[in-house]
């Protein structure tokens, strides 16, 4: 069966969508859209770096988001505006990684495919891959779940119960790298932030508890992903923007639902 090139290119959408649904919640309810940005933009350095030093594209990727994410975080604690350094380290890591890239010898590779996906690509290590990284997001966030919606909801009432909100915020650092090397090769780093964010506020509007939020970013995230691929074999639109295409059709039904369901 997997010798079927959309068969895995179905699975791995799903296995993504297990991946950044739990983690998209956080995401939308902390506000770090631009976050997201800044991480996905640094994985274009670590795929230069990784093919400079002959290792695995996703490993690099992870390794430098983390990096990019960690110091975002450390710039900000330090009184620097949050958004100035998410642009400036966003846009600086993009540009360096394209440029870097350029000049990596006896690797011949299409910028599109990590800018903007390659679903259609996959290959069967790659699933084991995908759904490994997912399974152990999903395994850390059900871990650190308490914790980190304490954190999320009022940070002096973690303080006050002995939980540390830096340390939930490293832990989602470390999952949205993670996320970030998985969802490369599928969607891109120009759209990852979009594949995270979109299921997530899509969600929000049909969801009355965190927990079913979670679930409902997962399972639209997975229906977006299984609708974008229906719609790039049939109407010959590239996979990686038609999956996000699919994400915001669906936020748009769901807030079109949403509405009428409070009137």
């Amino acid at each position: 069966m997997l010798d079927d090139f959309l068969v895995r290119a179905a699975l791995a959408g799903v296995g993504v969508a297990c991946a950044t649904g739990p983690l998209g919640v956080f995401v939308v309810w902390r506000r770090m859209a631009y976050f997201g940005d800044a991480t996905s933009h640094a994985a274009i350095l670590g795929v230069a770096l990784a093919l400079a030093a002959d290792m695995p594209v996703a490993l690099g990727a992870a390794l430098v988001a983390g990096a990019m994410g960690l110091t975002v975080a450390g710039l900000a604690g330090r009184g620097w505006a949050a958004d100035t350094v998410l642009g400036v380290l966003a846009h600086a890591a993009l540009g360096t990684g394209l440029v870097a890239i350029s000049f990596v010898q006896g690797v011949r590779i299409s910028l599109e495919t990590f800018l903007f996906g390659d679903i259609l690509a996959v290959s069967r290590m790659d699933l084991l891959t995908i759904w490994g990284g997912a399974a152990l997001i999903s395994a850390l966030i059900a871990w650190r779940w308490n914790r980190l919606l304490l954190t999320t909801v009022n940070e002096d009432l973690a303080h006050a119960d002995g939980v540390s909100p830096m340390r939930e915020r490293l832990v989602l650092t470390l999952a949205l790298a993670l996320v970030v090397a998985l969802s490369l090769k599928i969607v891109g780093a120009l759209l990852i932030s979009a594949l995270l964010i979109i299921p997530a506020a899509a969600a929000r509007a049909l969801s009355r508890s965190p927990e079913e939020m979670v679930f409902g970013a997962t399972a639209l995230g997975a229906i977006a992903a299984l609708a974008g691929l229906w719609a790039s074999w049939h109407f010959d639109t590239p996979a990686g923007p038609s999956i996000v295409t699919a994400s915001a059709a669906l936020f748009v039904l769901s807030a079109v639902f949403g509405r009428l369901r409070r009137a």
